[in-house]
């Protein structure tokens, strides 16, 4: 058998990819979390003395829509926070009425009021004080002042050790009794948990979220919005400290051969996005039981409350070693999303007049350590 010139270039070219890679991956440690970028779990610096900034340490490591950290908070009233969303920090496309926003709102509020207990402050919470949100607006009015002694939530042990697994599940089936612990230990006025994992569901339920994922990496405007946020290396999630970080010897290998960029990400059939899906559908394929929240209303107020019961559903599967990661997309309200919108809202039962607010797979995965983290000083509203 002989080679033409062209594809004697391809497999020289592919055996120097292999080798590569093969070097990258016997390098330890190579392109792995900047520790700069996961300092803020650590909790806030023994040396600060405000009970504000040491609650919002802890504050800022709650989950928020792809690791946005839409979070701003004006601290130049004493005794009190004022906490906006972070008008750059928004998703339009795939989030265009902030539903999620929202509930990443929630999220934070929910750690900051758990954190400033332990240490012996009463936060008094504030909605919308400056009526109807808008960006401009702010989402809350949070006022501290002394508790006669700490008052710790159980859950508050959690908050550093909380993760959102993206990656396959290990291969066995959710426990009865931590899928019964879960539903039984959820204080949800005006929402409602439900868990499922029987087989004939579970597809069901698999089967419209990847499509769902599907469709938002098939349509330009909604994937872009995605990887306008991906950090790839070490060197970009240390210069962000926030979105979707992919890093690693095989990333490494294949930043430097071109075939790991966000162009490529873009542009189907290509490696970066052929790979991206996988990843994706590996993840839904390994998930053994679902789960959402559901609420009566969709005001403001409901997606914020929303947020902070998902964030203590998170804490309190973090405490059973169960793992959970949301997926949004099949709720997401813009308009080509609109079909299977409807479709995830009959197969999970949601009544007309309710809203899902959150749906997640459940399983048991290792840790995959933490997500990145911006500075303290970078959330302050000047």
């Amino acid at each position: 058998m002989t080679l033409s010139r062209r594809n004697s270039i391809k497999v020289i070219g592919a055996g120097v990819i292999v080798a590569a890679a093969g070097a990258a991956i016997a390098v330890p440690g190579l392109d792995a979390m900047p520790a700069t970028a996961i300092e803020g779990w650590s909790g806030p610096p023994s040396a600060e003395r405000d009970p504000r900034r040491r609650a919002l340490a802890f504050a800022l490591l709650a989950p928020s829509p792809h690791n946005l950290q839409s979070w701003l908070v004006d601290l130049r009233r004493d005794g009190e926070v004022l906490l906006f969303v972070d008008g750059g920090r928004l998703l339009p496309q795939t989030d265009p009425l902030s539903r999620q926003i929202l509930i990443g709102q929630g999220c934070f509020l929910e750690i900051l009021s758990m954190a400033a207990a332990a240490e012996g402050w009463r936060t008094e919470t504030e909605l919308f004080p400056a009526g109807p949100w808008t960006v401009d607006r702010p989402v809350a009015r949070i006022v501290f002042s002394r508790l006669t002694a700490p008052s710790i939530d159980p859950l508050f042990a959690e908050v550093p050790r909380r993760r959102t697994v993206k990656g396959r599940f290990e291969s066995r089936p959710l426990e009865a009794a931590h899928g019964r612990a879960l539903l039984a230990g959820m204080d949800l006025p005006g929402l409602s948990l439900s868990i499922v994992d029987e087989p004939g569901r579970v597809q069901r339920l698999r089967a419209i979220a990847i499509a769902g994922s599907e469709l938002e990496m098939n349509t330009p405007r909604t994937h872009k919005e995605s990887i306008d946020v991906v950090r790839i290396g070490s060197a970009e999630i240390a210069a962000h400290r926030d979105g979707i970080s992919i890093k690693g010897p095989m990333i490494w290998m294949l930043r430097q051969f071109g075939a790991m960029t966000p162009d490529k990400a873009m542009t189907p059939g290509t490696m970066a996005w052929n790979s991206g899906r996988d990843y994706v559908l590996a993840g839904y394929a390994s998930a053994p039981a679902f789960g959402w929240l559901a609420s009566r209303g969709n005001d403001r107020a409901t997606q914020v409350a929303a947020g902070r019961a998902w964030v203590r559903l998170q804490l309190a599967a973090s405490a059973l070693g169960v793992s959970l990661q949301p997926h949004s997309q099949a709720l997401q309200e813009y308009p080509e999303m609109e079909a299977l919108r409807t479709a995830m809202r009959a197969e999970t039962g949601v009544a007309g007049d309710e809203t899902l607010q959150m749906f997640f797979r459940l399983g048991y995965a290792a840790d995959p350590g933490p997500s990145s983290r911006r500075a303290l000083d970078s959330f302050l509203k000047s």
